[in-house]
C-alpha cells in the first residue's frame, strides 16, 4: 500500500514541475496575470506534492516506542501546511488582481500558444486529480486527498483562466485580471473544504458512519450480549477502537479471547483498516442458571467446586456443594474458606438460602509416575471383566490401562452400555463396578472410567 502511495505521489511531483514551468513561461511572454497565477499555483502544487511524497513515506512507518499511535497524524500535518500554501497564494493572487482591475493594464498578446497550453494542462491535471483521489479513497491518505484536491482546483482555475484569455481576446482587457481574481477565489473554497477534514481528524472526531459500521460488526458475533461503549479515531489511514463489550459471565477466558479475536477479523473486514481494543465486560444473564451463577461465584474466589444440588422448598432455596481443597489444609483453615465461600453465595442471592458445603480433599498432581507389568495390566482387566459380567449393564471392558504412582495404581478404562440409557443410570452403575474393583485391590487409589454408546 504504502508503495502505491510513494509511486502516486512521484508521478505528481514530475507533472507539477513540467506543467508549471511551461504555463509561467507563456505567461511571462505573453503578459497574462491569469496565467502566470495559474502557473504559481502549479508550482504550489508541485511544493506541496514534494512534501507530500516525503510525508508519505514517514507516516507508513509503524508505530514505535515514542509514537504508540504510528506516525499517520504527519499526514493531516502536511495537509494543514500545503492548506495554509494556498491561502498565502490565493492572497497574494486576489491583491495583484485587484491592482491591475483598479489600475488598469495593458492587454496580453494573445495567440493560440496560451489555449493550447491550458487544454493540455486541464488533461494532465484531471488525470492526476482521478488518480489521487482513487489512491487517496483507497490507502485513507488525508496527504494524497489534498494534493488530489489542488490539481481539481487546477482543472477549475484553468477554466477561468481560458475564459479570461478569451475575453482578452475580444478586446475585454479586464478579463485578465478578473479571471486571476477567479482563480483566487476557487483556490480559497476548495482550501477550505480540505482544512474542514484535516481539522476534524487532528480532533480525533469520529469519521461519519465509522462507529455504526464497528458496533455492528462486532454486535453480530456470536457469545456478544452488546457493547457497552465504543470510540473512533483517525491516525492517517488506520481506525483506532476502543470498544466495551458485554459477554457473558460465565465464559470461559480462552472463549471470551475468541471472542476477541472475532471482532479484530470482523472489524477489520469492514473497515479495511482497523486496530481493535477489545474489553470484555462480564454481565448475568437472565437466563442464567443457580448451578451456573455458583460456578461463577466460585470461580471468581479461585476454588473448585462440583456436585452441586439445588432444591426449592417451597420458595426457598437449598444449596449442596462439593469443594476441593488442598488435602493437607488444617481443618480450621478449609472451615474458613467454606465460611467466605457460604457468605459470597448469600451476597448473591439474598440471606434466605441453605447452604451446605461438603469438604474434599483436592486430588493432589501426581507427575511421577509408571505403566504397571502387563501382567497386573491383564489382573486388573480380568478383573473388570468378571464385575462388568456379573453387573449386567456395563460390557465390553477395552483400552485398560494401570499406572503406579507415589499414591497408588491409577486405573483408567473404556466400557460400553445401552445408548438409550441415561447419564445418572451409566454413572451409577460404572460406579458400583469402581468402588468393587477397588475392594477386590485395595492397592488402587483411584479409578477413571469412560462409558460409550453402545454399537
Amino acid at each position: 500500500m504504502s508503495a502505491i502511495k510513494q509511486r502516486v505521489a512521484a508521478i505528481s511531483v514530475i507533472a507539477s514541475a513540467s506543467m508549471a514551468a511551461i504555463k509561467f513561461a507563456v505567461g511571462l511572454a505573453i503578459g497574462s496575470i491569469a496565467l502566470i497565477s495559474d502557473a504559481l499555483h502549479s508550482t504550489t502544487d508541485l511544493l506541496a506534492t514534494v512534501v507530500t511524497w516525503i510525508v508519505v513515506r514517514v507516516s507508513d512507518k509503524p508505530a514505535d516506542a515514542e509514537h504508540h499511535y504510528g506516525h499517520g497524524k504527519l499526514e493531516s500535518l502536511s495537509a494543514l501546511g500545503v492548506i495554509a500554501l494556498l491561502y498565502v497564494l490565493a492572497g497574494g493572487i486576489a491583491v495583484e488582481a485587484f491592482g491591475r482591475l483598479r489600475e488598469g493594464v495593458a492587454p496580453s498578446t494573445i495567440t493560440a500558444v496560451p489555449f493550447i497550453v491550458m487544454i493540455v494542462d486541464i488533461a494532465v491535471n484531471y488525470w492526476r486529480a482521478r488518480a489521487l483521489h482513487k489512491t487517496a479513497k483507497e490507502t485513507n491518505s488525508q496527504a494524497l486527498a489534498a494534493d488530489a484536491l489542488h490539481f481539481a482546483s487546477d482543472v477549475y482555475g484553468s477554466f477561468a483562466v481560458i475564459a479570461g484569455l478569451a475575453l482578452t481576446a475580444y478586446g475585454y482587457a479586464w478579463g485578465d485580471a478578473a479571471a486571476a481574481l477567479l482563480v483566487a477565489v476557487v483556490i480559497a473554497l476548495l482550501g477550505l473544504r480540505l482544512a474542514r477534514s484535516t481539522v476534524e481528524t487532528l480532533l480525533d472526531q469520529a469519521p461519519e458512519g465509522v462507529a455504526d459500521k464497528a458496533r455492528a460488526a462486532i454486535s453480530a458475533l456470536p457469545g456478544v450480549v452488546g457493547v457497552e461503549r465504543l470510540r473512533v479515531r483517525m491516525v492517517g489511514p488506520t481506525h483506532f477502537i476502543d470498544a466495551a463489550v458485554k459477554v457473558p459471565r460465565t465464559l470461559p477466558i480462552d472463549r471470551i479471547e475468541d471472542i476477541k479475536r472475532s471482532a479484530e477479523r470482523s472489524v477489520t473486514a469492514a473497515l479495511k483498516d482497523a486496530d481493535l481494543t477489545f474489553t470484555a465486560i462480564p454481565v448475568a444473564l437472565d437466563n442464567e442458571g443457580i448451578r451456573e451463577r455458583i460456578m461463577v461465584i466460585a470461580r471468581n474466589s479461585g476454588l473448585a467446586v462440583h456436585h452441586i444440588t439445588v432444591h426449592d422448598l417451597g420458595g426457598r432455596l437449598t444449596v449442596s456443594i462439593d469443594l476441593e481443597v488442598d488435602g493437607d489444609m488444617p481443618l480450621h483453615a478449609a472451615h474458613d474458606v467454606t465460611h467466605d465461600l457460604e457468605r459470597a453465595i448469600r451476597n448473591d442471592f439474598g440471606t434466605d438460602l441453605e447452604v451446605d458445603i461438603h469438604i474434599e480433599p483436592l486430588e493432589p498432581e501426581l507427575p511421577h509416575g509408571s505403566d504397571a507389568s502387563p501382567q497386573r495390566i491383564d489382573e486388573v482387566r480380568a478383573s473388570l471383566v468378571r464385575l462388568a459380567s456379573e453387573h449386567g449393564f456395563v460390557h465390553d471392558i477395552h483400552n485398560v490401562r494401570v499406572r503406579d504412582t507415589d499414591a497408588g495404581e491409577i486405573v483408567n478404562f473404556h466400557c460400553r452400555a445401552n445408548p438409550d440409557m441415561s447419564v445418572i443410570d451409566v454413572h451409577e452403575h460404572v460406579d458400583e463396578i469402581e468402588r468393587a474393583l477397588r475392594r477386590t485391590f485395595p492397592s488402587i487409589k483411584r479409578v477413571i472410567s469412560h462409558a460409550e454408546p453402545a454399537r
